[in-house]
């Protein structure tokens, strides 16, 4: 099964990927793990992400489409993978479909969550991370500090990331309709796309998630 998951800033698609991949025990693939990797590794297409990464820029389309090019060559994807973080614009979305036809085969399935950009504004902004330890998240809405301020697993201050402000998430999500949403169109075109309503409870969302492709695989089995 090859699946690939979008949406917007906020539409919870790292959650949603890990549960996804999990349940259908396929490789779970992430642009951001694989530059890390990558970095790690120290390989060149590591090194020319790094440079563009340390100094807040976008990694250029070559080398993040390498990137994915060199994990769908790994025979762990023989069974299948969901794609977190990529293709981003329609020049990725491109070639993408050219790396999967070069070993014929396609995406099986496109869910595209969504959700209004209120709400993804209301879950930015709202999160405040621990300066002590950067796993310890809280919101002031959903799950508050007991003390303002104050994380409530080791004390230490609470502060807000500064791409978690409203006005940058308003510019995250300018990116997004201007460079995002056309995939989603390139891959309706294909009749892949099924739109996933993401405001819900996790598990809701997830239960939608796999009857999407749970309905995908039986049209797949039918041609």
């Amino acid at each position: 099964m090859r699946v690939l998951l979008i949406g917007p800033p906020g539409a919870g698609k790292g959650t949603q990927a890990v549960r996804i991949a999990a349940h259908l025990s396929i490789q779970h693939i992430s642009t951001g793990d694989l530059f890390r990797e990558h970095i790690d590794r120290g390989t060149e297409l590591g090194q020319r992400a790094h440079t563009r990464i340390r100094v807040g820029l976008l990694v250029p389309d070559e080398v993040t489409i390498g990137v994915i090019n060199d994990r769908l060559a790994r025979p762990d994807t023989e069974r299948g993978f969901l794609l977190d973080g990529f293709p981003r614009n329609l020049r990725q979305a491109r070639a993408l479909d050219g790396i999967l036809a070069s070993s014929r085969s396609r995406l099986d399935t496109v869910l595209d969550l969504r959700i209004p950009e209120a709400e993804v504004v209301r879950r930015i902004a709202g999160r405040r991370l621990c300066r002590r330890d950067r796993e310890h998240i809280f919101h002031v809405d959903h799950s508050p500090p007991e003390v303002a301020g104050a994380c409530d697993v080791c004390g230490g201050d609470l502060y807000q990331r500064d791409d978690d402000r409203e006005a940058t998430v308003h510019r995250r999500l300018e990116v997004y309709r201007s460079e995002t949403e056309p995939v989603v169109d390139h891959y309706e075109a294909q009749g892949l796309v099924t739109a996933i309503p993401a405001l819900g409870p996790v598990q809701e969302v997830l239960d939608q998630a796999l009857g999407a492709i749970s309905r995908s695989q039986g049209v797949a089995e039918d041609c």
